[in-house]
């Protein structure tokens, strides 16, 4: 272990192609001009909070104390896993898993974003199909969830792909007018039904109690 304080820092999720990891603040610096540089269309809001379309330096500062919060209030009961994506140890995307009262409802969400120049490459699938293999095979997980706003077809073509079902209609309002989203739903039968490409979990078992899982 070469965090002791937090062992999450030693929490590594590797794929075919990609490492997922908690991003030192030096890789957030990065990670930050990777978001920065473009995620969307200018004319598209993906995501629930526009966060991606805050001026300098609201978008940097913003950036960094979302990911400090979430390890500041990190709680087995409540808590976020913003791992960043690497591709050749250079970081291109970022992957969130979240857990509520994991230990009782052993439910995860997801959510996720890469840099425009990656995407198309199959990367959004490969990032989300290793959380929900760490999830499902390593946490325990009876359940993973996640939506989409109805005009992102590349989000919800990754959760299709993978084998999700449909779960409902939601609605968010991030720039204050309501737009509908479809949800997805995912179990460990509905996971292993389908053949996965392997996944490696490293540092797991130090840090396993801050997840409230088994």
């Amino acid at each position: 272990m070469t965090h002791p304080l937090w062992p999450l820092f030693d929490l590594v999720i590797r794929s075919n192609r990609l490492e997922l990891r908690l991003p030192t603040d030096d890789e957030l610096t990065d990670l930050a001009s990777v978001a920065r540089e473009g995620i969307h269309g200018g004319t598209e809001m993906p995501f629930g909070v526009p966060w991606s379309t805050l001026p300098s330096p609201a978008f940097e500062r913003g950036f960094a104390q979302h990911h400090w919060t979430m390890r500041a209030t990190w709680r087995p009961d409540a808590w976020m896993l913003n791992l960043a994506i690497f591709l050749g140890g250079r970081p291109i995307g970022s992957q969130s898993v979240i857990g509520r009262q994991f230990s009782i409802f052993k439910t995860l969400r997801t959510g996720s974003w890469l840099g425009l120049p990656h995407q198309g490459r199959g990367y959004g699938k490969e990032m989300r199909a290793a959380v929900l293999a760490f999830g499902f095979d390593h946490l325990g997980a009876v359940r993973a969830d996640t939506e989409a706003f109805l005009d992102n077809e590349r989000s919800a073509g990754v959760s299709r792909s993978l084998g999700y079902v449909e779960d409902g209609l939601g609605q968010r309002a991030p720039q204050g007018v309501a737009r509908t989203t479809q949800r997805f739903r995912m179990t460990p039968d509905m996971w292993r039904a389908m053949p996965r490409d392997p996944i490696e979990v490293v540092g797991l078992d130090p840090c396993r109690d801050l997840f409230g899982g088994r």
